[in-house]
């Protein structure tokens, strides 16, 4: 007994003793008690470098693997995160606003397209942009960016003087040299780090999120609520709307068929995109712009892109509504720049 309690005392420390198999011969001579005497002696590296743990020594009580400092232990949760939790009734609005779009929105945009001349479907896509500035500047104001706001009122301000009530774009020209710029409440929410919440797929309105959706509400109502008659009245607001909504279906059919029909699952792409254009737009509002086409996005005038789906344009949203009138339309329905003729 002494002597097997001198020869584990006897194992160097920071070494593991592993049990060996004693062949038949040396079993059958030697005493269990002193078996584990007999051991093989690991250095420290290769204890370190396995992950099972010393095996148990008979007779010796096993202690918990030593730590070493320079390992990281990490420890994770599973967190799932549903991306489009309303897919399904989404893509259902989807396919019957696609079905409409076919049978009747689509055929009458470019019927409308083909009737009016360039000259005159100018004019009142201006005139419907130029509705929409007083929004814009006060949400640059909420933004605390008075340049731009400045901007935004003087290009107000000639147009609907010079450019007759904003049917000519007379500011983006010499002298003036005042873009058109993009903005709504949707935009300011965003701005101040509002989330965009889930995706909406709506009749009548078409894409959009709940954080647009609210911001596009405030957009519609500034002009009737603030200036009242005429522009809270149907009697302006029912074909304004028509008007407005075939003349941006007309102007972006390609874009669409691209978007849709080239696409092996076109509801994913339409949201995609929606959401892709929207987050560049509040980007752009905090100055982190896009490298490919940086003054495309927040609405600043640029050239025509050759592919229109590489920059931020308006959302592919085809059904007759109001929410496409750029002057009373929320934030979330903002029509691109119109190119240049």
């Amino acid at each position: 007994m002494i002597a097997s309690t001198f020869m584990l005392l006897a194992v160097p420390s920071g070494a593991l003793t592993y049990p060996v198999s004693l062949p038949p011969s040396a079993q059958s001579v030697e005493s269990p008690i002193m078996r584990p005497a007999v051991a093989e002696t690991l250095p420290v590296e290769q204890e370190n470098q396995s992950t099972a743990g010393p095996l148990p020594v008979p007779g010796v009580r096993s202690a918990k693997p030593a730590i070493r400092n320079d390992e990281i232990v990490v420890t994770a949760r599973r967190h799932m995160v549903a991306v489009d939790p309303l897919r399904a009734v989404n893509a259902q609005s989807f396919a019957v606003t696609q079905t409409v779009d076919r049978a009747f929105v689509g055929p009458l945009a470019m019927a409308y397209k083909k009737t009016l001349p360039t000259p005159v479907r100018d004019g009142l896509r201006n005139f419907l942009y130029n509705l929409h500035e007083p929004d814009v500047f006060v949400n640059f104001l909420l933004q605390i960016k008075p340049g731009k706001a400045a901007a935004t009122l003087a290009r107000f301000v000639v147009n609907s003087t010079i450019g007759g009530a904003g049917l000519v774009d007379v500011a983006k020209r010499k002298p003036f040299h005042l873009p058109r710029r993009r903005n709504g409440f949707a935009d300011t929410f965003g701005f101040y780090g509002i989330k965009p919440g889930p995706f909406l797929f709506l009749p009548l309105i078409g894409p959009t999120t709940v954080r647009d959706l609210v911001g596009g509400g405030l957009d519609r109502f500034l002009l009737p609520f603030v200036v009242g008659a005429p522009f809270n009245k149907l009697a302006f607001t029912l074909p304004v709307g028509i008007v407005s909504t075939l003349d941006h279906r007309a102007e972006f059919d390609d874009q669409l068929h691209e978007l849709h029909d080239e696409s092996a699952d076109p509801y994913a792409a339409s949201r995609s995109f929606y959401l892709d254009r929207r987050q560049a737009e509040i980007d752009g509002l905090h100055g982190r712009f896009a490298p490919a086409a940086p003054a495309t996005i927040h609405g600043d005038e640029a050239p025509p892109s050759s592919n229109p789906l590489k920059t931020p344009s308006p959302d592919p949203s085809l059904p007759v509504s109001p929410e496409q009138i750029e002057g009373i339309a929320p934030a979330s329905q903002p029509l691109a720049d119109s190119p240049e003729h």
